[in-house]
């Protein structure tokens, strides 16, 4: 609790996964990704009540080894790889209110696919949230400029353009506005937002821009590269 203010981690961990078979129990460093989230909110004292939101036998035995409840199953109809996360934060929500018989006030999403996480991270997404009167806030990283959308194309039977006509006015990266992406570290959200607004966003979002290298794992090369870079980062 902070400020008064009751706080529920949700980790979403569903049994299937297309691009890394069960990605959510894949090990990172000998640890699963799913425990790593455990392990991680242990040591967050503001945390309340911290479940794993899952489908799956396997992922809530090794999320309750590793410190997470799992107090229910994710329905069939909330088991797809085309479910949103607010679909899965909302079900969870209901369910642990239920559960509980409390009101968690704020619900703060952890996806066990960003490994390279750290309590500071979640603690200053929380506190950032409380101190701004947000209705949500994300973690997010600077855009290398190598990626940024006025540089990216598209091909169409065989022919090169632009994806966005403005990028052919660039000529150095100084002339573009830096962007910003998801890394999947923390999201931090009223519970007002998610049930009267139905957004993980709202209407005001703050923005916690993370410096460090971070990745979020879709492939087996995401885990190695994060990997890597825990194992070389002092």
């Amino acid at each position: 609790m902070i400020d008064g203010l009751r706080i529920l981690v949700v980790c979403p961990a569903r049994g299937g996964s297309k691009g890394i078979p069960n990605k959510n129990l894949k090990p990172f460093l000998g640890i699963p990704l799913v425990a790593r989230v455990g392990h991680l909110v242990k040591e967050i004292a503001v945390v309340d009540r911290a479940i794993v939101s899952t489908d799956s036998d396997e992922i809530a035995r090794v999320a309750k080894e590793a410190g997470l409840d799992a107090p229910f199953y994710r329905p069939d109809d909330l088991s797809g790889d085309r479910i949103s996360d607010l679909q899965v934060l909302t079900h969870a929500l209901i369910e642990m209110e239920r559960l509980d018989n409390v009101v968690y006030d704020i619900i703060v999403m952890l996806q066990p696919t960003s490994p390279l996480r750290t309590v500071l991270h979640v603690k200053d997404t929380i506190q950032m949230l409380v101190d701004g009167n947000w209705d949500a806030v994300w973690t997010v990283s600077e855009t290398d400029s190598k990626n940024h959308p006025l540089k990216q194309l598209t091909v169409e039977n065989g022919q090169l353009d632009y994806y966005d006509p403005a990028g052919k006015q660039v000529i150095a990266r100084q002339q573009l506005v830096p962007v910003y992406h998801r890394n999947g570290v923390a999201y931090a959200i009223r519970r007002k937002c998610l049930l009267e607004q139905k957004s993980i966003s709202g209407e005001r979002t703050g923005a916690l821009v993370l410096k460090e290298n971070l990745v979020s794992i879709d492939t087996l090369w995401d885990l190695e590269l994060a990997e890597y870079i825990s194992r070389n980062t002092t």
